[in-house]
């Protein structure tokens, strides 16, 4: 077993588990804040994207479009570096903020996509006996529409779920530690990337696969074939 040691020196891995538990904690963390700001955000721009006002139609798009356009990386910088002092805030953004708004929004472009396919799939005949019992537009969507249509693309969701776990590792270029920046803590103190950077891929890997069979067992739940 020495011979492996020569190309993946799993010694000095052990050594820095602590750091990459926190890292991986720090990305779930991350993930976690940065999903339900995308939930948020998705949700918002769907119905807006579906509205009958064409000013709201246009802002959602143009910030679905603006989005799909650039890079996640970019955008992160933009928000981190270009935003001024926030009234509410009278400070600028810190690195875990403007990190985290960044993932929000570019996770919700895509999220709102979802959404709305999901929203579409409603059938109009349910939505009409809302109407007939007196509900308004509000009630609509929270007690019947929105409900179903979420129901309807959790596998989907959970997939773009995991795709924002893996774009989390960008945090980094700002300066935040999660599981990328463990594996650039091994790389500095030990100049070993092998180690480093397939340690950080192996972890990416078990929690993308854990991502893929929560999908897995919530499609074949809901009554969708499995992909």
């Amino acid at each position: 077993m020495d011979w492996i040691l020569d190309y993946y020196n799993w010694r000095v891995v052990i050594q820095f588990i602590p750091e990459f538990t926190r890292g991986v904690s720090s990305t779930m963390w991350i993930s976690l804040i940065s999903l339900i700001l995308a939930l948020s955000i998705g949700t918002i721009t769907a119905i807006m994207r579906m509205s009958a006002n064409p000013l709201l139609w246009r802002i959602a798009a143009g910030y679905i479009q603006a989005i799909r356009s650039t890079p996640l990386l970019i955008q992160i910088y933009v928000i981190y570096f270009s935003l001024p002092a926030l009234p509410l805030l009278d400070r600028r953004l810190d690195e875990l903020e403007g990190g985290i708004i960044a993932l929000g929004l570019n996770a919700g472009a895509y999220m709102s996509e979802i959404i709305r396919a999901g929203i579409e799939s409603i059938a109009k005949g349910q939505v009409e006996g809302a109407q007939s019992v007196g509900m308004t537009y509000m009630q609509r969507m929270r007690h019947v529409i929105l409900p179903q249509a979420f129901a309807n693309v959790t596998p989907p969701l959970l997939g773009q779920t995991a795709v924002l776990i893996k774009d989390s590792s960008l945090v980094s270029f700002i300066g935040v530690f999660e599981l990328f920046g463990a594996g650039l803590t091994v790389l500095s103190e030990r100049l070993m990337p092998t180690e480093a950077f397939m340690t950080v891929a192996i972890c990416y890997l078990v929690i993308y696969g854990i991502m893929m069979q929560i999908s897995g067992y919530a499609q074949s739940k809901l009554g969708g074939a499995r992909a």
